[in-house]
């Protein structure tokens, strides 16, 4: 599959490099706007032709799909003028920069049969899958609530807010390992460093169920700090990103109430302490692993994990994030369009 890469700065390499090395595909182009990074990527990939016009890859006939890695404001217009060239898309996160976009995208890549296709690339990594797996063969019980915490010093973004920029990953995560999407939003922001430009934000998602979901995110913090806790009835675990060789720890810790008492004073809560386990995850790197699923959708029908509709559907709760802001913090239901009901 002929594949070209538009956007060379942070993130661009790494999918280049991923799309080079797999055997099914080959990146003919790749294009940025600064001819410095071009002569960085002909240095470690000389059969790939560069162009500072993405557009030279947008009207290559020979190209088949496009891979995105550009800022957010501009994923829109190139995703759109991808697709209506008739290319399969691969775009970074997130989809676009609002609602109405994303939803444009969906429905243009349904119209025209092609793989819409968002860089959401925590779903691909073993510990968030087995996370998934943990949950869904009843070791946890029945999932209470869950807590996550992506903070860091930097990297300050000028066209999008702290939560558009860090709170994909986790409600990505999310949406991802309870099979669900959120109900409702409460959430809330500030700006410290630039003007209406939250760099910390706490986000209160509210799943089907009763499951209640805590994010917290942070361009100002002098730690980073990666960690998901999951609390279930049975178990609870506790996933941090950051650590190399134990990513996962499942505890054997819960609370059980007495179920049968006559009168309060014989109300009693047992308390249960047992073992902590390590599962051992696949080291294999996500992106890779992303970057296969993307061909295999391509060229073998498979169901992209991070559809474009995956990726509106993370869209609508970080819209909701937002009004919830602007409307002093107030609970807000999520609306989801008729294409999620077909």
């Amino acid at each position: 599959m002929n594949i070209g890469v538009i956007g060379c700065g942070y993130w661009g390499p790494n999918l280049l490099r991923n799309f080079y090395n797999i055997d099914e595909s080959k990146v003919i182009t790749c294009s940025d706007l600064k001819e410095k990074r071009l002569r960085h990527m002909k240095s470690l990939y000389p059969s790939v032709e560069t162009t500072e016009n993405y557009k030279d890859i947008i009207n290559n006939d020979e190209i088949e799909a496009v891979v995105i890695a550009t800022p957010v404001s501009s994923h829109y217009q190139i995703s759109k003028e991808a697709l209506e060239a008739g290319k399969h898309v691969f775009v970074e996160k997130p989809l676009a920069s609002s609602v109405r976009e994303g939803t444009e995208l969906v429905e243009m890549a349904r119209k025209k049969g092609l793989v819409l296709f968002v860089g959401h690339t925590f779903v691909y990594t073993a510990a968030v899958n087995k996370i998934k797996e943990l949950i869904n063969s009843g070791e946890l019980g029945e999932i209470y609530y869950i807590t996550s915490s992506r903070l860091n010093l930097g990297l300050f973004q000028d066209d999008i807010n702290v939560m558009w920029d860090l709170a994909p990953h986790d409600i990505s995560i999310m949406n991802y390992i309870l099979d669900s999407s959120p109900e409702s939003v409460t959430a809330n922001g500030y700006s410290y460093i630039q003007p209406e430009i939250d760099d910390v934000g706490f986000i209160t998602l509210r799943y089907p169920g009763s499951v209640v979901a805590n994010i917290h995110v942070s361009w100002l913090n002098p730690n980073k700090i990666r960690k998901t806790t999951v609390v279930g009835s049975k178990k609870m675990l506790v996933y941090d990103d950051v650590s190399s060789l134990e990513k996962i720890r499942i505890y054997d810790k819960g609370v059980d109430v007495v179920p049968h008492y006559d009168t309060f004073g014989e109300f009693q809560l047992s308390y249960r302490y047992g073992d902590i386990s390590i599962p051992k995850l696949n080291d294999e790197e996500p992106l890779k692993v992303e970057c296969q699923h993307f061909i295999n959708c391509v060229k073998h029908g498979e169901t992209p994990r991070s559809s474009g509709e995956d990726g509106l559907d993370i869209m609508l709760a970080l819209d909701a994030a937002g009004r919830s802001i602007a409307d002093g913090c107030r609970q807000v239901e999520i609306e989801y369009p008729e294409l999620f009901k077909e």
